[in-house]
């Protein structure tokens, strides 16, 4: 075994075809099932089920495929640090949720890239707990998310605390009359966002249980909606005071349970971290 039957072992997971996976590694479909069958007798087990129409991952293959993105992790985290010496350099992707993304990604790129010129950051952000499993399966190296964090094999630095608002349009009712309509009109993010998490628990709390949901994608998108009374919605109060101040908007706040958002930095804890990572972490210490 070697890491080249690694990265053939993931394209095929990937792309659930042999005939794929030969395309992607530039090779031909007889090596492929070959680097399989040996991988297969090395570990004396079938890693993938094959039909006519797809080849899946067997529950041995899902193991296999976990180590094997530790693995190739842990060789790329190994070329850069024998490579770069003295000069720290590498790629870092670092997950982070909405409001993380506003407030803070730039000025975070920004300083760091100042101290550290070889190291190149991506930003991705997502949910808070499709960010949590990006780290887990090394498609992430660090993410920004809400705590609190329920997952084995992560530590976390605490990095801000920030307090979450109901918005109603300043132009329309006040927010008790707003709560006694049925249905409620709410505008939120897609499931899966912490906001409209907490957002649901304070209506359930209130005795709201008939509401109706306009999903949308942007702050900018829920601060146009609220402003023209199409609905209600909650979002991080730094938020609306430094970027939309000026707007027919007006807040309410919650109680501290709901309110209070505290935003950490995850990352894995087993085994050698990058030197980039380490640089990274050490900037949030």
């Amino acid at each position: 075994m070697n890491t080249n039957d690694l990265k053939i072992f993931e394209a095929v997971a990937e792309t659930g075809s042999f005939t794929k996976a030969a395309s992607l590694m530039f090779t031909v479909q007889s090596n492929v099932t070959a680097r399989i069958k040996s991988l297969e007798e090395e570990f004396d087990t079938k890693l993938f089920s094959r039909t006519s129409r797809k080849v899946e991952l067997t529950s041995e293959g899902m193991i296999l495929m976990q180590y094997c993105k530790q693995i190739q992790h842990l060789v790329e985290e190994a070329k850069y640090n024998i490579r770069s010496g003295e000069n720290v350099r590498g790629c870092l992707k670092i997950g982070c949720i909405e409001t993380t993304m506003v407030l803070k990604a730039p000025e975070i790129l920004k300083i760091f890239e100042e101290k550290y010129p070889g190291i190149e950051l991506e930003f991705k952000s997502d949910t808070r707990d499709s960010l949590i499993a990006g780290v887990l399966d090394y498609s992430l190296d660090a993410a920004f998310v809400s705590a609190p964090i329920i997952a084995n094999g992560l530590e976390k630095i605490n990095i801000k605390e920030e307090q979450l608002v109901i918005l109603t349009s300043s132009k329309g009712p006040q927010l008790q009359t707003l709560l006694e309509k049925s249905p409620l009109k709410i505008v939120v993010f897609d499931d899966g966002c912490i906001f409209r998490e907490r957002f649901e628990s304070w209506l359930s709390h209130k005795g709201v249980m008939k509401y109706k949901s306009t999903v949308l994608n942007s702050f900018e998108g829920i601060i146009n909606f609220v402003e023209a009374g199409l609905g209600i919605s909650i979002l991080p109060e730094e938020i609306v005071s430094k970027y939309y101040g000026g707007r027919a908007i007006k807040t309410y706040g919650l109680n501290k349970q709901l309110g209070t958002m505290n935003t950490v930095l995850v990352f894995r804890n087993e085994g050698p971290q990058s030197k980039a990572l380490q640089c990274f972490i050490d900037m949030h210490s």
